[in-house]
């Protein structure tokens, strides 16, 4: 009996086409790949539908890749959830890789990024007090960042702000990457007062909002 070629799977809460709305390729189309299953549960995450891997469908790696290509869309994120949590997200990084796609991960920043392949662009969101899962952040994970590499904060208040300039500051991240982006947690913060403290601080980061929030409202889907 011939044995049945092994067919790597992930499991996948959607995928679709969109502006992004985040990182330093804000506005450029993107189709979006979101895995299923976190290991975390911060505070105000806004995709708790993606949470646990039960909220999504196992799917053939070269299915997706194929989805990819028909969008003809160069640019693809792998978001989640918490793509790491996934044992085959490097695959499926490196088939994109393979078919010449640009491939984005974001990534909370908890699990080792060193299972990616070298030419994926890493944003890791670095969690603040704010979300309740600061404390279970890797930061051995700063020494794997290359330049072309992005670091996302989410600030919700000072104390936020405050423990985020200090990370910056105590791990050097601006030797690492000139891409440390501070975002307004939605709802919590006005984005007028966090670039208030940003210009007075003269704050060595860039400041991102949630476009895609902008254009079509915080609760739609497959934006």
């Amino acid at each position: 009996m011939k044995n049945k070629m092994f067919i790597p799977r992930i499991t996948v809460t959607e995928t679709f086409s969109s502006i992004q709305g985040e990182s330093t390729y804000a506005g450029c189309l993107c189709f979006f790949i979101r895995l299923a299953g976190c290991n975390l549960n911060c505070n105000y995450c806004d995709t708790l539908y993606s949470r646990k891997t039960s909220h999504g469908k196992s799917t053939d790696i070269p299915l997706l890749v194929e989805a990819a290509l028909k969008e003809n869309i160069n640019l693809v994120e792998i978001t989640g959830g918490e793509p790491l949590f996934q044992k085959t997200t490097p695959l499926l990084c490196a088939e994109l890789l393979r078919n010449n796609f640009t491939v984005l991960v974001e990534t909370n920043g908890s699990l080792p990024i060193s299972l990616l392949p070298e030419n994926v662009i890493k944003i890791m969101d670095c969690k603040t007090p704010s979300s309740g899962e600061a404390s279970k952040m890797d930061f051995s994970n700063f020494d794997l960042l290359n330049p072309i590499d992005e670091i996302k904060f989410v600030i919700a208040d000072r104390t936020d702000y405050n423990y985020s300039l200090d990370i910056i500051e105590k791990y050097k991240l601006n030797e690492k990457t000139p891409n440390i982006l501070f975002g307004p947690a939605w709802g919590k913060i006005e984005s007028a007062e966090l670039a208030g403290w940003i210009i007075k601080d003269k704050a060595p980061v860039r400041l991102q909002l949630q476009l895609h929030k902008y254009i079509w409202g915080p609760e739609k889907r497959g934006v």
